[in-house]
């Protein structure tokens, strides 16, 4: 066996690959609902010839072990499988088939590069030494996210190193990158509710302005980013909903909410901003004789890549994906539940780019029109084989040296 011989196998696989894509694509189904999902993933990899599938993991996700022949170290790698609640407007031939959700995130896709993976290497695990461990999860979409419960209920717990990959249109198909240290957010999120006092337009001085107030709380909370953060530190913190009065021109509100994100890494930036935005608003809702209720809730982790397993995709795609551009990319605020994973066993992950141009595949996730290049996926399931011949095949461009050693 070669990482040539795994390529072709997966050349030849991809149409197959396709279809599996394309028959989640139609039957989404949304986080913490995956049923019928979660049964397609667990039917296909015992198809697969796979005797080691655990269902429910962590309350909804799967795993299947793939056992080499030879002693070696444990890697795994993970797809997640939710949809979102979205009305889907591609008008694809394989579009949802269940009303207001869709993949509009590429999770379909993740989810058939890996089973492509799996069924590939099940033909050649006497010729491994060690083990590759299949992570399916569900509910990456929606807190708390199933990463977590996966990561608690110990499916890392035998695993010496974790790898995901994650899908990204509109950057155009053709590249690989990835991101040393911090590379997505933690994503936050936060609503605040102010009490006042209405009444009629003309007599302002009797009422406690609820709009008003908000436009202060609004205005003064922005100041923390500006003038509370290391300016060294990213962060950000962006108002995403403003909602008061009925919509009378001689009304005075009573009441106005306030909703929005705020994304962070450090987590010691983190607390402040939550602090601050809690001090800050109690401070200026009593100086106007308003009252107020903030409530802050925490997101995912911010995910942190190991810089030796980020060193060591690279420079493995960087050698094997000649017909891709290997690059680094800045960090995002966007943020991903893999954090989890990654909090607990060294890994990384990577991105493949996915948009097309030419196709019309140019809308971002979570767009009812996102779509995807689907030749990403065979360029994703490759990348998966290169990790494969570095840990399990002894085929790796990088030194045993250069890399802490697993398994051992």
């Amino acid at each position: 066996m070669s990482l040539e011989s795994l390529e072709e196998a997966l050349d030849h696989l991809f149409p197959e690959t396709v279809q599996w894509r394309r028959r989640l694509h139609e039957n989404p189904e949304p986080s913490f609902e995956e049923w019928n999902t979660r049964q397609f993933i667990a039917d296909k990899l015992r198809e697969f010839g796979y005797e080691e599938v655990e269902e429910n993991v962590g309350g909804g996700g799967i795993t299947a072990y793939l056992r080499g022949a030879n002693y070696g170290p444990v890697i795994a790698f993970r797809a997640d499988f939710d949809a979102l609640r979205i009305e889907e407007e591609t008008g694809l031939s394989f579009a949802s088939k269940n009303p207001g959700v869709m993949h509009a995130c590429g999770h379909d896709g993740h989810t058939a590069t890996l089973l492509s993976v799996a069924k590939v290497l099940k033909a050649h695990e006497d010729e491994l030494s060690g083990s590759v461990k299949f992570i399916f999860q569900h509910a990456e979409e929606v807190l708390p996210g199933g990463g977590k419960a996966m990561v608690d209920a110990g499916v890392l717990e035998d695993v010496d190193a974790v790898y995901g990959l994650h899908l990204r249109s509109p950057l155009e198909y053709g590249t690989v990158s990835y991101c040393e240290g911090y590379a997505m957010a933690a994503p936050d999120f936060f609503s605040i509710e102010i009490q006042g006092k209405g009444g009629h337009a003309a007599h302002p001085s009797s009422t406690v302005d609820a709009v008003v107030v908000a436009s202060f709380v609004v205005n003064q909370l922005q100041t923390i980013i500006s003038r509370k953060k290391d300016p060294t530190q990213s962060g950000v913190l962006t108002f995403s909903t403003f909602k008061a009065g009925d919509g009378a021109n001689n009304v005075i509100a009573d009441k106005a909410s306030l909703k929005g994100t705020v994304r962070t890494f450090d987590p010691d930036l983190r607390n402040l901003v939550e602090e601050k935005i809690q001090t800050m608003t109690e401070s200026i809702c009593e100086a106007h004789g308003a009252t107020c209720k903030v409530t802050y809730t925490r997101g995912y982790p911010a995910l942190f890549n190991h810089i030796e397993e980020t060193q060591l995709i690279s420079t493995l795609f960087e050698a094997n994906r000649k017909n891709v551009n290997v690059e680094p990319i800045p960090l995002r605020m966007g943020g991903e539940d893999f954090a989890y994973f990654l909090q607990e066993k060294p890994g990384s992950f990577f991105f493949v780019h996915s948009g097309n141009k030419e196709k019309g595949i140019t809308y971002p996730h979570h767009h009812p029109k996102f779509d995807f290049d689907e030749r990403a996926m065979l360029t994703g399931a490759k990348c998966f084989i290169d990790i494969v011949g570095h840990y399990l095949m002894d085929t790796s461009v990088v030194s045993s040296n250069s890399h802490h050693a697993v398994g051992e």
